[in-house]
């Protein structure tokens, strides 16, 4: 595809999302006029951008959909849940054919136009007859459409007309144009002017001193109307004021106008406001006040509203709609699409001028020369000030990730015949593009979850004292150096006794097995593992959350739940930040070296063996801080420094203690994944390359204070046993 075609694919897409949430939000609040206009706009822009890169096909549907969307925008149809699912899919099929020729294919395939027919006859039905009204001539349709359409004013056209005196001369006769106009309305009122007539002596019988003022019932453009009088415009002054339904109207097309540069005439004969001739008309008058005044015009909407050729309120929301089309032009051209892969590859050139500005720096400081260090010092601040910028490129919001489940969870509330609404929070919530597009299949199991096994149909709701309609929510926030996305509904909850019971039942665990909370619930990540009673077309086989756990867990995160029987259940998910450059902490044990992740690391101390008594755990400051030695973890060789170093590090609220053998100062860390034999090492996530070319490992330090707290609970219970043995 060249520039333009995926310029088109991709601001259609954007559009589309847009169109699909505000059709759910639509559904909630069915009069908000303003949701029904961007709608329109939305379809509008589709088909004319598609129309720029000759996509027939796109421009074919999109033209009908557009249609109906133009009849609700009038008010002749009426927002309804069956006209929602429709557009619905509408959006959908046309997001295919987006598909389709980001593909290259010439044509959809029959699949494909088959589903578009069907569709087709769907939006017919909603469509009102094509055939016109009697005495309305045919061009009207095709006047009315190039603007949009529009909707039968209600009160009438204001016609003024003043004949000229060479009217009658040039066989024109002002009454035969009356009887015509009637075959476009009907004349609600007419005023015959005659303060022009002379007095009899002075009379010719050939002049012409009539006007007249017309109220006009016609559901007919101002195009049409100015058209009667055609063959006498040079020689009379004729002005058409719209009703005032019809200033609406106008208003809204003027909102639904492409986002194009245009001078303010344009867009009011593009809305059908004036006509070309008023154009004309008013430009000839501004070149005339300028030269009668050099230096001095008034402006162009003034001279429309002055010679009553359209009203202020018109002239107004055109002036609007041009601030606002200038203004998001000189707002894009602040920005730059740039794609994926050359940010990606961005981000490891960084990468590589970090490893090498460490080994730069590293030899500076072997060198000796302190000019050298400097240098390289500054150097190594600007690598890292490059590095953040980079970084930051990748960074989006995760709330628009979260916005697509509002179409999730109203289709799967239909299914299901439940009430559900989503909430989201802290969307605003940054991490890296590539962590995002990888956490969208987890939260979509979880959502499906929780809305059917944890939210409760509305008649169990109301039984329990609940609102009948459920509530799922997302929220995101920032935590010690990762991000917190939580998953919460206010159902059920989980069952302990029941997850218990299957467990025995599949042999997980012992039947008598006491388990905390925490550790019952993890029992439903395992595979297969369901309570469910009857499979659903959503779940109940077991199949997904243990793709949840290893999909988290394949982004270096976690999964934690917590749950209230009768309540609701959270799922709170831990991830990293970035999967690429980090802050790292430098230590070494023996002639290894390690990286621990400088956001979790709270503080450093020296270890004093003496104190110890055989115990892996210490008082710090009255709390119990277990720790783990490195050296005997990862089976070191050697013996330990004299003097050795605890690093305490922290994680979802629990504090562990890594005990090391020097402490080597922060460093600025590249992560590179381990390959696939490494995968099931504990307590390790990744590797780094050092200034000197070494590698180190990156620890994982989930897992690390995981195993702490588990064998600070084993020594604790062993103590107990110890004790009451003794007693």
């Amino acid at each position: 595809m060249d520039e333009l075609q995926q310029a088109f694919v991709q601001e259609s897409a954007e559009q589309l999302q847009q169109l699909e949430d505000v059709l759910l939000l639509l559904e909630q609040a069915p009069e908000d006029a303003e949701s029904i206009n961007t709608l329109f706009r939305a379809a509008h822009t589709i088909k004319g951008a598609a129309g720029v890169v000759e996509c027939d096909y796109i421009v074919a549907f999109t033209h009908i959909m557009e249609n109906l969307l133009d009849e609700l925008r009038a008010g002749h149809l009426g927002v309804t849940p069956e006209l929602i699912a429709l557009l619905l899919k509408s959006g959908d099929h046309i997001q295919r054919l987006l598909g389709v020729f980001s593909a290259g294919a010439g044509q959809p395939d029959v699949d494909v136009l088959a589903a578009g027919e069907r569709l087709s006859a769907e939006l017919r039905i909603y469509l009102p007859s094509q055939a016109q009204p009697p005495g309305v001539p045919a061009e009207r349709r095709d006047s009315v459409e190039s603007v949009g359409g529009g909707s039968v004013g209600h009160d009438c056209w204001h016609i003024s007309i003043r004949f000229g005196r060479d009217v009658l001369k040039n066989g024109m006769d002002p009454l035969n144009f009356l009887r015509y106009l009637t075959g476009l309305g009907e004349i609600e009122h007419l005023t015959t002017l005659s303060e022009g007539m002379p007095t009899a002596d002075s009379m010719d019988p050939e002049d012409c001193y009539l006007g007249f003022e017309i109220d006009f019932r016609s559901d007919a453009d101002k195009e049409a109307i100015e058209r009667v009088f055609a063959f006498v415009r040079d020689d009379c002054e004729l002005h058409i004021l719209p009703p005032h339904t019809r200033v609406a109207e106008f208003i809204e097309l003027i909102q639904s106008l492409p986002e194009d540069t245009m001078l303010l005439g344009e867009i009011l004969v593009k809305a059908g406001a004036i006509t070309q001739a008023d154009l004309v008309a008013s430009l000839v008058a501004q070149d005339h006040q300028e030269n009668q005044s050099p230096g001095r015009h008034s402006p162009i909407g003034e001279i429309l509203v002055d010679r009553q050729v359209v009203q202020k309120e018109v002239v107004e929301a055109a002036v609007g709609k041009q601030t606002q089309v200038s203004e998001k032009k000189a707002q894009e051209a602040k920005l730059i699409r740039v794609q994926a892969d050359k940010l990606d590859s961005l981000i490891d050139l960084v990468g590589e001028l970090v490893i090498a500005g460490a080994s730069g720096e590293l030899m500076a400081k072997k060198s000796g020369q302190a000019s050298l260090v400097e240098a390289y010092s500054l150097i190594s601040r600007l690598v890292e000030e490059i590095r953040n910028s980079a970084l930051q490129l990748r960074m989006v919001q995760i709330g628009e990730t979260f916005n697509r489940f509002h179409r999730v969870v109203r289709d799967v509330s239909r299914e299901l015949g439940k009430e559900v609404e989503l909430q989201i929070g802290g969307g605003e919530t940054e991490l890296d593009k590539s962590v995002v597009e990888k956490i969208g299949d987890p939260l979509m199991h979880l959502v499906r979850n929780a809305m059917d096994h944890g939210i409760e149909t509305a008649d169990e709701r109301i039984a329990k004292g609940k609102p009948a309609k459920g509530r799922v929510r997302f929220d995101a926030r920032h935590d010690s150096g990762s991000i917190v996305v939580e998953v919460s509904d206010d159902g059920a909850g989980l069952n302990r006794d029941r997850i218990l019971a299957k467990a025995v039942e599949r042999g997980l665990i012992q039947a008598g097995a006491s388990l905390a909370d925490s550790d019952v619930y993890k029992l439903i990540f395992e595979p297969g593992f369901s309570t469910a009673d009857k499979v659903t077309n959503l779940s109940g086989r077991g199949v997904g959350m243990d793709v949840v756990r290893r999909n988290i867990e394949g982004l270096r995160g976690s999964v934690e739940v917590e749950s209230r029987l009768g309540e609701g259940t959270a799922f709170r998910i831990r991830l990293p930040l970035t999967l690429a450059i980090i802050d790292g902490f430098l230590v070494a044990v023996g002639k290894s070296s390690y990286i621990i992740p400088l956001d979790f690391v709270v503080e450093c101390m020296e270890l004093d063996r003496n104190d110890l008594g055989g115990r892996d755990y210490i008082n710090l400051r009255g709390e119990v801080l277990p720790f783990l030695r490195l050296r005997e973890l990862f089976e070191i060789e050697g013996e330990s420094s004299r003097r050795q170093n605890i690093i305490v590090i922290q994680y979802a609220g629990q504090k562990a203690g890594l005990v090391v053998d020097h402490l080597m100062g922060e460093f600025q860390t590249v992560i590179k994944p381990l390959g696939l034999l490494f995968r099931h090492l504990q307590g390790i996530s990744g590797s780094t390359i050092l200034g000197s070319g070494e590698v180190a490992l990156i620890l994982d330090v989930q897992a690390l204070v995981k195993l702490a707290a588990q064998r600070e609970s084993g020594q604790t219970q062993t103590g107990q046993a110890s004790s009451q043995a003794a007693h």
